[in-house]
């Protein structure tokens, strides 16, 4: 089954120097290209498509977690399935270091909604980034040399994701030009205050894509800009017993100095309004684990 659908892709006439975004959905200092794009639901066709292949991967893996609305109970629990789940699925792993997560409700009070922009959570220069933020000993540099990757853990909350699923393309399909570097800008924190995100997403005060005032530069992000040979894929009405491993980087992918050819470096996602949604669906609540993932 196929539908289309808008996909809302960066356009890089819309600003001069560097672009950045807000994290907090705050604002961006360039705009969206709006274009009709065809995404293939691939229930029934999971095992044609896999993190070293295609960036991606669907799995069935009922969790004993069901409401996620106890932040200490899923980084105690859910992150100690999460990693199970991992080390089942993917060959060959080390060490797992769980480092974030998030909710996301289509609802209008919720501190973070489905992101409709076409975008990479994280670049190279963010990738070991983050390795060096969240490992600690002396074997950070050793691990960065190594092969590691960022998984993002992508489940459905309390019902299917009917209502604005998420849509993913395949790495085979792009190439690297269509990836733009953009400054992840975070809200500036008081001196002294905790520096762990966990837990404490808030809506932004105001939208405002003037200025980048009150944040600053803690990451980097690819946007994406569009092309023709973009294959989309979802799984149509994903249940909360499926997860998606969702690529965000790989030391060892196609493109990256050192990386191995036919290997997916991450995979360019979004969520998107399908018109083959009932009216009646209830608004999509999702739950993404972001991990660092390492081999032997």
């Amino acid at each position: 089954m196929t539908t289309v659908a808008k996909f809302f892709y960066s356009d890089p006439s819309s600003y001069a120097g560097r672009p950045w975004s807000k994290v907090d959905g705050g604002g961006q200092n360039y705009q969206l290209q709006v274009v009709e794009k065809t995404v293939q639901d691939i229930a029934g066709r999971e095992k044609e498509f896999g993190v070293d292949v295609s960036g991606f991967q669907v799995i069935e893996s009922p969790a004993q977690e069901r409401d996620f609305d106890d932040d200490a109970r899923i980084t105690t629990k859910y992150y100690a399935e999460v990693e199970e789940l991992l080390r089942t699925n993917l060959k060959g792993v080390k060490k797992v270091v769980i480092f974030d997560h998030t909710i996301r409700k289509r609802v209008d009070n919720a501190a973070r909604k489905p992101v409709r922009m076409v975008h990479v959570d994280q670049t190279q220069k963010a990738a070991e980034a983050r390795v060096r933020r969240h490992v600690t000993g002396d074997d950070t540099e050793e691990l960065i040399r190594g092969r590691f990757q960022i998984i993002n853990v992508w489940r459905p909350i309390g019902h299917e994701a009917a209502d604005f699923p998420l849509a993913v393309a395949d790495f085979r399909s792009t190439k690297k030009e269509d990836f733009v570097e953009v400054d992840l800008l975070y809200p500036k924190r008081a001196e002294g205050e905790d520096n762990d995100d966990r837990g404490k997403e808030r809506p932004p005060a105001e939208i405002n894509n003037g200025t980048s005032e009150g944040y600053e530069v803690k990451g980097e992000t690819f946007g994406v800009v569009d092309s023709a040979e973009h294959k989309w894929y979802y799984e149509r009405n994903m249940r909360p017993d499926q997860v998606m491993l969702l690529k965000c980087f790989d030391s060892r992918g196609e493109g990256v100095e050192g990386g191995w050819k036919g290997i997916a470096r991450c995979t360019p996602h979004t969520a998107f309004e399908d018109p083959l949604t009932p009216t009646d669906a209830k608004p999509r609540q999702s739950i993404e684990v972001r991990t660092l993932v390492f081999y032997e």
